[in-house]
């Protein structure tokens, strides 16, 4: 197989909000043989304005933008330039993220505090037409899509009932079981078999972690 500095070039666009980040990777990767910066934006709107424009091999993306996702700005870029490889750059090892951006059609997920020559060898693979996941995202990952994959996987929210999501809001709030049982007419032990079947259902160790998981889930009395 060729490599990639013996053909022409990989032509690369770099996006980041944070000037310093993105000057940073232009600087790394433009004196490097085998790349090409020929673009930078900071915003989604220009990432894809200038993808359109240059066509790059490769666009370096941030996740977080400040008009948006770079998850939804690799979706745009995919569907016009179908050839044009994206890798998503952040500082976050996200699940939720990670599967976003596979299905948004993303040849990679690395993590911003990644080695220079890994980041490289990294762009190199993709060029190659490779994919590749950073190593701190890739078990979880796969681990969840595999059980997607085996029909193991069900929304955690859709394994409540109406009276566990009540229930579970409730502590969310921190009310005691007592509090609880006043609140929906049942006895105290009733309430404490409610929390401990919905901490099982949502993995969860510990009531403390409800309101976490109610806010993640942007749950509220009026539903889900």
């Amino acid at each position: 197989m060729t490599d990639a500095s013996s053909a022409h070039p990989l032509r690369l666009l770099v996006v980041d909000d944070h000037e310093v980040v993105r000057q940073g990777l232009v600087a790394l990767l433009d004196r490097r043989e085998g790349f090409q910066v020929v673009a930078e934006a900071g915003t989604v709107a220009e990432a894809v304005d200038q993808a359109l424009r240059f066509q790059p091999d490769i666009v370096i993306m941030d996740v977080r933008l400040p008009d948006g996702s770079g998850i939804e700005a690799c979706r745009e870029i995919r569907a016009e330039l179908p050839t044009t490889r994206v890798v998503m750059l952040t500082s976050f090892p996200d699940e939720e993220a990670v599967l976003s951006a596979i299905v948004a059609g993303a040849s990679g997920y690395l993590l911003k505090q990644i080695r220079a020559r890994d980041l490289v060898s990294a762009l190199e693979s993709v060029g190659r037409g490779e994919s590749l996941l950073d190593p701190a995202v890739t078990e979880k990952v796969l681990e969840r899509v595999r059980r997607i994959a085996t029909g193991t996987y069900t929304d955690e929210l859709a394994q409540l009932t109406a009276q566990e999501r009540k229930i579970l809001l409730l502590v969310a709030e921190g009310k005691t079981n007592k509090e609880i049982a006043s609140e929906v007419f049942l006895s105290d032990k009733t309430v404490k078999n409610y929390v401990s079947s919905i901490l099982s259902k949502l993995n969860l160790e510990r009531r403390a972690q409800a309101a976490a998981f109610v806010a993640k889930h942007r749950m509220d009395r009026g539903g889900s």
